[in-house]
């Protein structure tokens, strides 16, 4: 009789689990179809894994799959952010107008710059001096200096601090500030800083710093936020100096790590596009560290007008910023509008490059089109996944009439397109789903005819010297386990 009571129970707990995992898919499924705007391909993707792996299927979608279009989650406004915003209002206005007075080399571009103004209120400043930097001991040394520079405070966020020599040499630094009296704040990503213990930060904090998590891990070692990362790389000293770009910090970006020389592209900047990485550092704190905010009012020191009005240089910048909260993705639609006015090149660097439809039809059409399009990807994968499928897109592109080259003089992170030597996107997002999509995001967009010609000769000298080129017959003849490879992390590609 007990053993006939043990089975029914074992078979009504069964059962009950089988009708949980059902109603738990079916609810994964309307949420896809119903809830969340996605493009229709990554919806079936979805909808097939969650109906014939049930199990697997809704684990996966849990960490990988939800979105956070709607939430809205920087909705704080600062006056600070309502004077920009009413600067980019004007501003789009007079480029619909045809009243933005811009250089003749850049004109065309001004419905760029609308749409990051429309989108993002990316004001449009044109007082700017842009250094850029491709070595991390270079982008180092500058970052440091201006640490040590502070009077009044820095903003640093970023996505990656490593607990090894470099990191603990930067959070000695701003410990070092903080002690002086200089307001330090410190963001980083929850996964980006999750192997460096709470007991690194000891010093900074007992000195005045703050230090705040962005999407802080629930549970250790666990964290079902696995999409929504802030990818940003950002830092502001005194409202005067900004950055931004590819370099996280840690050894392995001096060329310390195991991919050897590290490879990226970082920007300091001078002038009024300052201005926009602050804001969006103050946006990111705010929300981080609802206790201690950054609180912005007239005539702040975080907004020094009159170095931000100076005369630095004479670049045209835009900071635009994009993420998972808002469906306007402004830096994604930035990138396509780049590639529509190209005229005669487009070069891209992309260490993770996984094109949508749109995207990749923008590509095509332009290389169709007679335009120089070139792109240039890692040799070696720091994510084997991410990177056969990124060289099955640059094969397509190839056979289409792009040239596609592999960087072989160590790791390329780069994260930069320049569009016919004269306007230029760099920053932190790549050129792949999770960038335009799923993670936090900051790029500057330059117009600048001789910045533009410099990075344009940077990167085609470099294509010479350090690239492979890889040919039509090379890809074509390449072995069938690789064609199998980038076969599969192609099909799935999509649900990141």
């Amino acid at each position: 009789m007990f053993d006939i009571l043990l089975t029914l129970i074992t078979e009504g707990v069964a059962w009950f689990l089988v009708l949980l995992v059902l109603l738990v898919d079916i609810g994964a499924c309307i949420t896809l179809l119903f809830l969340e705007r996605r493009n229709p391909q990554v919806v079936a993707g979805w909808l097939l894994l969650l109906i014939f792996l049930p199990i697997v299927g809704f684990v996966v979608y849990l960490f990988f799959g939800r979105h956070l279009y709607g939430e809205h989650i920087f909705s704080k406004k600062t006056a600070a952010d309502e004077s920009i915003a009413e600067i980019a209002g004007d501003q789009y206005q007079k480029i619909l107008e045809k009243n933005m007075p811009l250089p003749q080399e850049i004109e065309r571009f001004d419905s760029t710059m609308a749409l990051l103004l429309n989108q993002d209120n990316a004001a449009y400043s044109d007082n700017n001096a842009v250094d850029v930097y491709v070595h991390g001991e270079d982008k180092f040394a500058a970052f440091k200096e201006a640490i040590r520079s502070a009077q009044h405070h820095i903003h640093m966020e970023y996505y990656i601090l490593r607990g090894d020599e470099l990191g603990r040499e930067i959070v000695d630094l701003l410990a070092e500030r903080a002690a002086a009296g200089v307001e330090v704040r410190a963001l980083f990503d929850a996964v980006g800083v999750q192997k460096v213990k709470r007991e690194f930060f000891a010093n900074l904090r007992a000195a005045g710093g703050e230090v705040a998590i962005f999407f802080p891990l629930k549970i250790p070692f666990l964290n079902t936020r696995i999409n929504f990362r802030n990818h940003r790389k950002i830092l502001v000293v005194d409202g005067k100096t900004g950055f931004v770009g590819g370099f996280n910090i840690g050894d392995e970006y001096l060329g310390k790590g195991p991919l050897g020389y590290w490879r990226d592209t970082h920007l300091r900047l001078h002038g009024g596009s300052v201005a926009g990485l602050q804001t969006r550092f103050i946006m990111d704190w705010n929300y981080a560290a609802p206790k201690s905010p950054v609180v912005v009012r007239d005539n702040s020191p975080y907004y020094p007008a009159e170095t931000l009005s100076f005369p630095h240089g004479s670049s045209g910048v835009q900071i635009a910023s994009s993420g998972p909260d808002s469906a306007g993705r402004a830096i994604y639609a930035g990138f396509v509008s780049l590639i529509g006015h190209a005229r005669k090149s487009i070069y891209i660097h992309s260490p993770y490059f996984i094109p949508d439809e749109t995207i990749f039809t923008s590509l095509l059409m332009a290389i169709r089109s007679g335009i120089d399009v070139r792109i240039v990807i890692p040799c070696k994968p720091d994510h084997p996944f991410v990177y056969w499928a990124s060289y099955s897109y640059l094969g397509d592109l190839i056979r289409a009439g792009a040239k596609g080259y592999t960087y072989d003089n160590g790791f390329i992170h780069s994260k930069t397109a320049v569009i016919d030597g004269v306007a230029c996107a760099i920053g932190t997002a790549n050129w792949d789903i999770r960038s335009f999509k799923l993670n936090f995001e900051t790029d500057a967009f330059v117009y600048d005819e001789t910045f533009g010609r410099k990075m344009d000769e940077l990167m085609r000298k470099e294509m010479e010297e350090k690239c492979t080129l890889v040919t039509v017959e090379m890809y074509n003849n390449r072995p069938k386990w690789i064609k199998f490879k980038e076969g599969i992390c192609r099909l799935v590609s999509p649900l990141l």
